[in-house]
């Protein structure tokens, strides 16, 4: 099922590729009926000596092919399959069956029995309403028939080896068609049924997001003016003649008014990671500068004893970063250093056209578990009210940008999260920046 966005109102569209699906089961098998059809006539008029109409059935037959051959160009270029449409392709079926039938005996024909396979196809394709008008038109052929058809000259034991044999032969085709195409259909169906589960599974997190971006709003602005109070009451004391002559007081309040600045970074991260994938003050940098100057400023603010950064994307290229795709990375890596204060490595490669970071630790590694509900919301190891929320909100801004989050448990102890994004979401051009 693929997702987009309307043009006109942003508003997300799913198009569903099951009646596309289906559909194209029924070109197939109009082209069996043809074939069928084409052995049946053969059989019967040479093999049983029972004159056919040959020049009529063979009009019939060229309709049924140039409707099918039209219909596989329709559907070439067409992705949506409506109700009505598939509707209007099986009585086009019952109307050519019909058609056959009444050039062929009537329902003095064993294969008059085809029409319970349109019923059948009709019941697993068609809405209620269409199934039922679908039984009535084809009871009411089947009653036309024994009233008016075009009669045949038939053997005087055509009832009774024949007539059987022919039924058979209706019996094993009609069993055959309806075992292929109806598993066929009922796995598309089935297909369809797991596409929507991941799409209402995916509502609901983004619906938890919307909540969790509204509590971040709130917290933001309750927060913003105490931080903005603190901001203000440090630039007085460092003008302060008592503190400015005091060099180690300095210090200090600079470390403070850094703290106070990291803050105000974390609420701003923690509303962009909550809701849009992409901030408002998205900045054009290169892939080196922008991972180079991230890595530079996570080192300087959080205590790690041992960090390994090693950069092999290779030729540098031009993309667009802002606050969320920065937020994200600092997630995994703060996840990484609280597991393992002692060892934190980050591996960057250029991988086809996708960017993989690579987050290693040497910590405890993550439960069974949580590996198998990667990024949903509250799987946490840390044992505390509300953990768990950080590889959620990273899995979510990557499914966004339309790249992935692994994670498994490496061999020696600690653990591996892996971040691919595609290249072409972050890009700014297609342009090479020559880079050491």
């Amino acid at each position: 099922m693929k997702r987009a966005r309307s043009a006109q109102s942003g508003v997300p569209v799913f198009e569903d590729p099951t009646g596309l699906k289906n559909m194209r089961q029924l070109i197939q098998l109009r082209w069996i009926a043809v074939v069928g059809q084409i052995i049946t006539i053969a059989v019967v008029n040479f093999g049983f000596n029972i004159h056919l109409p040959l020049r009529q059935m063979s009009v019939v037959l060229i309709c049924l092919v140039a409707f099918n051959i039209g219909s596989l160009l329709r559907w070439r270029t067409h992705h949506e399959v409506t109700n009505g449409e598939l509707f209007l392709a099986l009585l086009v079926d019952v109307t050519t069956l019909t058609a056959q039938l009444y050039l062929s005996g009537g329902a003095t024909n064993p294969f008059t029995f085809l029409y319970l396979l349109q019923v059948i196809l009709g019941a697993v394709l068609l809405r209620a309403w269409s199934v039922w008008t679908m039984v009535a038109i084809t009871a009411a052929c089947f009653t036309g028939l024994t009233l008016v058809h075009r009669p045949l000259a038939l053997p005087d034991d055509y009832y009774g080896r024949p007539y059987i044999e022919g039924a058979l032969i209706c019996f094993a085709l009609n069993a055959a068609l309806l075992v292929i195409f109806i598993t066929r259909i009922n796995r598309n169906l089935r297909a369809r049924d797991a596409r929507l589960a991941d799409l209402r599974e995916q509502a609901a997190e983004e619906e938890h997001i919307v909540r969790m971006g509204l509590l971040a709003s709130g917290a933001a602005h309750e927060l913003g003016t105490p931080l903005s109070t603190v901001s203000v009451i440090l630039g007085d004391w460092r003008r302060m003649p008592a503190i400015a002559a005091d060099a180690q007081l300095l210090e200090e309040i600079d470390e403070m008014q850094a703290q106070v600045q990291r803050c105000k970074t974390i609420v701003s991260g923690i509303l962009l990671s909550a809701g849009e994938a992409r901030g408002d003050s998205p900045v054009a940098t290169t892939v080196r500068t922008f991972l180079d100057d991230l890595v530079k400023e996570w080192r300087e603010t959080r205590p790690v004893t041992r960090f390994t950064y090693e950069n092999r994307f290779g030729a540098d290229l031009s993309i667009v970063s802002d606050s969320a795709i920065k937020q994200m990375i600092h997630n995994v890596l703060d996840n990484a250093l609280e597991a393992s204060p002692q060892w934190v490595g980050l591996d960057v490669a250029h991988d086809g056209d996708t960017l993989r970071l690579t987050i290693s630790d040497s910590g405890p590694g993550f439960p069974a578990e949580m590996l198998v509900q990667l990024g949903k919301p509250y799987q946490s190891s840390k044992g505390r009210p509300g953990a768990g929320l950080g590889l959620f909100l990273v899995s979510n801004v990557a499914r966004t940008l339309h790249g992935s989050v692994s994670a498994h448990n490496r061999p020696e102890g600690g653990a591996i999260v892996t971040l691919t994004l595609p290249l072409d979401s972050i890009t700014l051009d297609a342009s090479t920046i020559d880079g050491s």
